[in-house]
């Protein structure tokens, strides 16, 4: 079954979203995310994507404090993204609570870095970020196209020992539009023990269902929960008919 996991997204310590990854449309929904991750928790969830915005534009982790206050609910294991780039960004990553970190740009740029990482910290500690726009990997916040090939990237990193993909189709995030079906159907066909995560456009349950049927591992839910189109009490009711 199919595993939903809401994203907290953090600006200046609070609770936004983006629309396609633009800045520009920053939206805030909360200033306390502490708050908002125990409402996820008493609904029945057990796991976060939490992105530091601000760090994914820098290079470094910036909200720590969020971050920490996030990853003290008890009941809730956190994936963090978002300016994690060094030896030193990643130490504290897991220092702050994070259970998982998501390598995004720096799995780009810098893979050996990230080969290092899967060595150090086991394959059950780092997520491949392989967030897409056309069929292309986009990095920096989703501000820059790489060029690189989506399935191209995947079959590189899984040969390398990654086990766990998010994976963001930025033309569709936070568009409320419906998901990039056809692209997890052919990742997950591809790769079939892999734990595929989808990410970018769910808008209701019904999205999340038919991803469920194509048996794709887990979801990321944003703006959809933000703007009540999907609502706690329905993931409550879907995690109990598990």
């Amino acid at each position: 079954m199919i595993e939903i996991i809401p994203a907290i997204d953090i600006i200046d310590g609070k609770c936004v979203r983006l629309t396609r990854g633009d800045y520009n449309t920053k939206k805030i929904y909360d200033a306390d995310p502490q708050s908002v991750a125990q409402r996820y928790a008493d609904a029945g969830i057990k796991r976060l994507h939490v992105v530091d915005l601000d760090g994914a534009k820098a290079g470094q982790l910036i909200n720590d404090e969020a971050i920490k206050a996030i990853c003290s609910v008890k009941e809730l294991d956190v994936d963090l993204g978002g300016g994690i780039q060094s030896d030193r960004d990643i130490g504290k990553a897991f220092a702050l609570g994070a259970k998982q970190i998501t390598a995004g740009s720096i799995a780009a740029w810098e893979p050996a870095k990230v080969v290092k990482w899967l060595s150090e910290y086991g394959s059950e500690k780092i997520i491949l970020g392989a967030d897409f726009k056309h069929g292309k990997i986009a990095t920096s916040g989703w501000q820059e196209s790489t060029g690189f090939d989506l399935m191209t990237y995947l079959d590189d990193y899984i040969s390398r020992g990654i086990k766990t993909v998010i994976s963001t189709d930025i033309s569709r995030d936070g568009m409320l539009e419906g998901t990039a079906e056809k692209t997890y159907a052919a990742i997950k066909e591809r790769y079939p023990r892999l734990e595929l995560i989808a990410s970018g456009g769910i808008s209701c349950m019904d999205d999340i269902k038919r991803l469920n049927e194509l048996k794709i591992d887990g979801v990321i839910v944003g703006k959809a929960i933000y703007e009540e189109r999907i609502r706690l009490d329905e993931i409550k009711e879907f995690i109990g008919s598990c």
